[in-house]
């Protein structure tokens, strides 16, 4: 019975877009993790068919069962290996189970179909994800990537060195590489697993999806600086900051949900970060201006999306149009408010804006709106080398997927203070004038703070020009009185 409780429970958290699928599987600390973690996926990826049987049947109102109970009990009951527990649930299921199973087989007669699998799209029946190699990003907090390696070939594993291109991480076995675009992540093949590893339970190795390694690589804050994470449980890109930064400097975390924020100080106590400050608060809330937060240099924005990338989630697109684009739009405007408020902090050098989402609203849209509402910020161009970009116009920034980069889908932009809008070439938003320049033209015509704060200040050249004039009129004026004097004389 807890089995079916803790995966219903799981399932609710996952609809609501509190965690990943497997974060939420992991964090339970359920006895049989993986059990559990089968379970959930695979009641995921049947929940259209298994909620269409539900409701055809009427099954919640004749046995008072919640919706995610009841997915998780009817496809271990139809399509699993038969329920796993005794009691009341299974005499109640098995009560039900020719009317299911009538309801099930109808359902392939009208789809012309004999297997449960072929009720599913196309893009569900193979998913993604059992296809993607397993990434794990070394932790040099505690370790080094070539201690690392060491430790894993001692340990049975075959090193096939440095990857050159994504044919590469094509893997068998106890095979792994290094990354070809990211030094310090270790790729693998798909079925391999860390959970019970020494380096892992050690905290000297991270199990990140490659994708989701990208927006702390992008925004590379040095040793000494100070950082917010605005969006961080639950703490792998807090970790990897501090990563970067050599635990040295501040990084601010911030997190509504309180049990995540817990969840992280764990992660992070095994990571070995010492320079957060984590806080269960607001990132909305938090004032810019603020003696703890005004020095703020560098921030990374991952904020609630609709997790459409993730391959473990179900993008829950219905067929209600109209109520997903209001969906979409409620999200992309809670995103947009975070950039600009992101963007708020006085001494603000960067900000990574990332989500999990593959939907151009909550992307290309809100960043093309951050930039047209802050003029003083332009995107820096990401990784040329990467094969997937960000859509027209803005190719600066990059984005990931299971069939061009091998990863969960993701987006992510960098945006950056400029101060040479007076000298730079004004263009439309996310425009380049130069596709091999480090930063962009501006996005708007309006002038940065520096830049006006640059022209009320004359010049060094200025300044000897005026000082010139100024020398030279006293001069001019005892001249034509000379010359006056003169005349009248005459």
């Amino acid at each position: 019975m807890a089995l079916y409780l803790k995966a219903a429970e799981i399932l609710e958290k996952a609809e609501r877009k509190q965690g990943a699928l497997k974060t939420l599987v992991y964090d339970s600390k359920f006895g049989n993790i993986k059990q559990l973690f089968a379970l959930v996926c695979e009641t995921q990826k049947f929940s259209p068919i298994l909620q269409e049987l539900i409701e055809s049947t009427k099954l919640l109102k004749q046995t008072k069962l919640r919706l995610h109970l009841a997915m998780v009990l009817v496809y271990d009951l139809l399509m699993g290996q038969g329920l796993k527990c005794g009691g009341s649930w299974k005499v109640t299921m098995m009560k039900h189970r020719s009317r299911l199973q009538a309801e099930l087989a109808r359902m392939k007669v009208k789809q012309k179909v004999s297997k449960n699998e072929d009720l599913l799209p196309a893009s569900v029946q193979r998913p993604a994800g059992d296809h993607l190699p397993r990434y794990v990003r070394v932790n040099t907090l505690k370790t080094t990537v070539e201690d690392a390696v060491d430790y894993l070939k001692r340990d049975g594993f075959s090193y096939q060195g440095q990857a050159s291109r994504l044919d590469d991480l094509t893997l068998k076995g106890k095979e792994f590489v290094r990354d070809l675009h990211l030094p310090e992540l270790l790729v693998f093949s798909p079925k391999t697993d860390f959970h019970d590893h020494f380096l892992y339970k050690a905290g000297h190795i991270i199990l990140q999806d490659k994708a989701s390694c990208l927006p702390a690589y992008f925004l590379n804050p040095p040793p000494g600086s100070r950082v917010i994470d605005a969006c961080a449980a639950p703490g792998n890109k807090t970790s990897h900051l501090a990563a970067l930064m050599k635990n040295k400097g501040k990084l601010f975390a911030f997190d509504l949900d309180a049990k995540r924020l817990t969840t992280m100080s764990t992660l992070l106590l095994r990571a070995g970060v010492t320079c957060q400050q984590l806080a269960n608060q607001d990132f909305l809330k938090v004032d810019p201006d603020s003696a703890q937060y005004r020095d703020v240099e560098y921030i990374l924005l991952d904020p609630s999306c609709s997790g459409s990338g993730m391959v473990c989630l179900r993008d829950d697109t219905s067929a209600d149009q109209e109520k997903d684009r209001a969906r979409l739009a409620s999200l992309a405007s809670f995103q947009l408010k975070c950039l600009n408020h992101g963007l708020r902090f006085p001494s603000l050098k960067r900000l990574v804006y990332s989500t999990c989402s593959i939907h151009s609203q909550e992307n290309e849209e809100v960043v093309t709106a951050c930039l047209q509402q802050n003029p003083g910020f332009r995107l820096v161009p990401l990784l040329a080398q990467w094969p997937e970009r960000g859509l027209e116009p803005l190719t600066q920034c990059l984005r990931a997927s299971t069939a061009k980069t091998r990863t969960h889908g993701f987006f992510v932009a960098l945006l950056e203070k400029h101060s040479e809008a007076g000298s730079t070439k004004q263009g439309q938003p996310g425009q380049m004038s130069d596709p091999e320049t480090i930063a962009l033209a501006p996005p708007a015509c309006e002038k940065t703070p520096e830049a006006s704060e640059m022209e009320d200040k004359p010049t060094p050249a200025a300044d000897e020009v005026n000082s010139r004039q100024t020398d030279t009129t006293p001069g001019k004026k005892k001249r034509r009185k000379r010359k006056k004097k003169a005349a009248t004389a005459e």
